[in-house]
């Protein structure tokens, strides 16, 4: 099972654009998405009517939401981000996630491609046009899978009904 990891970015256009190629995440079987409250938050505020606001609650409704994240993650000394950005990459890396799913170029554009303590950062594109790849289908991941461990310590929102999926 691969864990992703949707920046605000990547919930603001999922929900701004009823035909969007995002809504594909949701429907991807072996992927557990995840998101912060802080995230959420991000969209929220950015997304123009209720309407569109409406849509994301029913995205989240099938994520797992980090609902606090910790603030003493350190990250690597390379790592330079500003300080808005920080909260969504510390949540990725405490959520234990694969992957980090991001559209802001001008802040995580340097880490695209690069694991940070374990998540790699990419473009929705990029990750989608891998799981088209024939070797992502023949052995998974590249990245090696972890042992299985005990639950996460940290509180989630864990979705109770599943979302309706798109067709296709």
């Amino acid at each position: 099972m691969l864990t992703v990891f949707l920046d605000a970015n990547i919930l603001f256009s999922a929900a701004y654009k009823p035909d969007s190629r995002l809504l594909i995440l949701w429907s991807l079987p072996e992927i557990t998405l995840v998101t912060s409250a802080y995230a959420v938050e991000e969209s929220r505020r950015n997304l123009p009517d209720q309407s569109r606001k409406a849509t994301l609650d029913r995205l989240v409704k099938d994520l797992r939401v980090l609902l606090a994240s910790r603030a003493d993650i350190r990250l690597p000394t390379s790592v330079h981000l500003p300080e808005k950005d920080l909260p969504i990459l510390t949540a990725a890396i405490q959520t234990k996630a694969d992957v980090l799913l991001t559209g802001d170029v001008t802040h995580f554009g340097h880490l695209f491609g690069k694991r940070i303590k374990g998540v790699r950062i990419m473009t929705a594109a990029d990750f989608l046009a891998t799981l088209d790849s024939p070797r992502f289908h023949r052995s998974g991941p590249s990245r090696p899978r972890t042992p299985p461990c005990s639950p996460p310590t940290h509180a989630y929102h864990t979705p109770t009904k599943p979302l309706p999926r798109p067709n296709p």
